[in-house]
């Protein structure tokens, strides 16, 4: 099932099936995604608009998704919040945007989605369409280093895999050079599973 196919079967009960781990684990690490951030931001994967809340004031943001059924769950989010963002299906691969087109680009757990020959590519799209000195943001799961942790997390493996077309595996941070991207930061906010990446064109 492709990835488009996936997320508009999910969207339904996608913020109902996440909710435990929105409350509990994603939602204190969002506003790290846009802390300092100013000006024109693409938020890539926009999804269910979760990040919308914590999108900075007097910035120009845009969000795109390659789910039709996310959108209009974003839109609602939008419209609560009664914030102006513009969304846009768009696939993160290849986007229509002009290069240098933002000053920042952020992205909570999209690029587990993407299957391990498309993190170079969809890399290689944000560094060009992000401004020289800008920086992408990323958030990613990774596979625990803690048996027991990671016994755990190989168990749910198959679910997340069935569900969101997601892995614990896609160790994005290694594409950086390859894809013309300097390493800035790269930290874990979640014990040693969820890792914030920060990178410049």
């Amino acid at each position: 099932m492709s990835k488009r196919a996936t997320y508009q079967r999910i969207a339904r009960c996608y913020d109902l099936l996440d909710a435990p781990f929105e409350r509990k684990r994603y939602q204190p690490l969002r506003p790290l995604l846009f802390k300092g951030l100013s000006g024109r931001i693409l938020d890539a994967g926009v999804g269910t608009g979760r990040n919308i809340p914590f999108y900075p004031k007097h910035s120009e943001m845009i969000g795109i998704d390659l789910s039709p059924a996310m959108l209009a769950r974003a839109e609602r989010r939008r419209a609560e919040a009664a914030r102006d963002v513009q969304l846009m299906e768009m696939d993160v691969m290849k986007t229509s945007f002009d290069d240098n087109s933002f000053d920042a680009v952020v992205s909570s757990f999209l690029f587990c989605v993407l299957a391990p020959e498309h993190q170079l590519p969809a890399l290689q799209e944000l560094a060009r369409i992000c401004k020289p000195g800008g920086e992408i943001r990323l958030l990613e799961y990774n596979y625990s280093k803690d048996p027991r942790k990671r016994f755990v997390m190989k168990l749910w493996a198959p679910w997340v895999r069935w569900a969101y077309g997601a892995a614990f595996d896609r160790n994005t941070h290694l594409y950086l050079a390859d894809a013309g991207l300097e390493e800035v930061e790269n930290r874990f906010l979640v014990e040693d599973i969820v890792r914030l990446i920060v990178a410049r064109p």
